[in-house]
């Protein structure tokens, strides 16, 4: 059993397999994968303080601060399953939160070990967004990448049905592409200026992709750099 301690950030964008990596990653290292996504659905439907307050904001169309979302993810990572540490997927989406990540942790004792970053390209992304299926029941999102069973869903004895959904259009998907590169682009200057950015190919297939990821992760708790580790430039120095 691992008892080495890892707070890991993974990045990538809309269509990289991030989610599918991050369950992966969970379960050979054996920490909880929290997805910022599944945060917010847990609270609402529990109906704790924190949901109550992110449902004001939601019910007047405004969006959720971002002290909000810290909260929640604060308290998440105080429970025992995160006494290994964690994988963040979706949080934090720009440098303002990953700061207020910093000071959470810091509240721990704890730091972000490693940063890495799925990278695919956009055609592909663009392409994989486009063949995409969504399960009513669990959420569950099937692609090129990770295809659909014929039954349905199937994941976790899930017997829900599949759906393409409404804002599954290139032109909608395209947006989203642009609106997650802007997001991140200074968020990995952020990573990338402590050694913690790892950017691997999204485009190999899963078993390849979890190893780079594995690797990735174990080098960066070593404090060792590693193949295809990013670092600044001169000009992102100066941003």
């Amino acid at each position: 059993m691992n008892s080495q301690w890892y707070g890991i950030v993974l990045l990538g964008g809309p269509g990289s397999g991030k989610g599918t990596q991050a369950v992966l990653l969970a379960s050979a290292l054996n920490i909880p994968h929290i997805s910022t996504g599944d945060l917010f659905r847990y609270n609402l439907k529990q109906g704790t303080p924190l949901g109550i307050l992110a449902k004001s904001y939601m019910d007047r169309g405004e969006l959720v601060p971002d002290e909000v979302t810290v909260a929640m993810v604060r308290d998440r990572l105080s429970q025992p399953d995160c006494a290994l540490g964690f994988i963040l997927d979706g949080f934090p989406r720009n440098v303002a939160q990953a700061e207020a990540l910093d000071a959470v942790l810091a509240e721990f004792g704890r730091v972000i070990t490693s940063a890495p970053y799925l990278h695919v390209n956009d055609a592909v992304l663009l392409e994989r967004l486009s063949n995409r299926w969504t399960c009513r029941s669990c959420g569950a999102v099937f692609n090129k990448v990770t295809p659909p069973p014929r039954e349905g869903c199937k994941k976790e004895h899930c017997d829900g049905e599949l759906y393409r959904r409404p804002d599954d259009e290139p032109e909608t998907q395209k947006n989203r592409i642009r609106v997650y590169e802007k997001q991140t682009a200074p968020l990995i200057i952020f990573y990338a200026k402590r050694g913690l950015i790892s950017e691997i190919s999204g485009e190999q297939d899963v078993e390849h992709v979890q190893l780079d990821m594995l690797r990735a992760v174990n080098l960066g708790m070593s404090g060792s750099s590693s193949q295809g580790a990013m670092k600044p430039s001169a000009a992102d120095e100066e941003c």
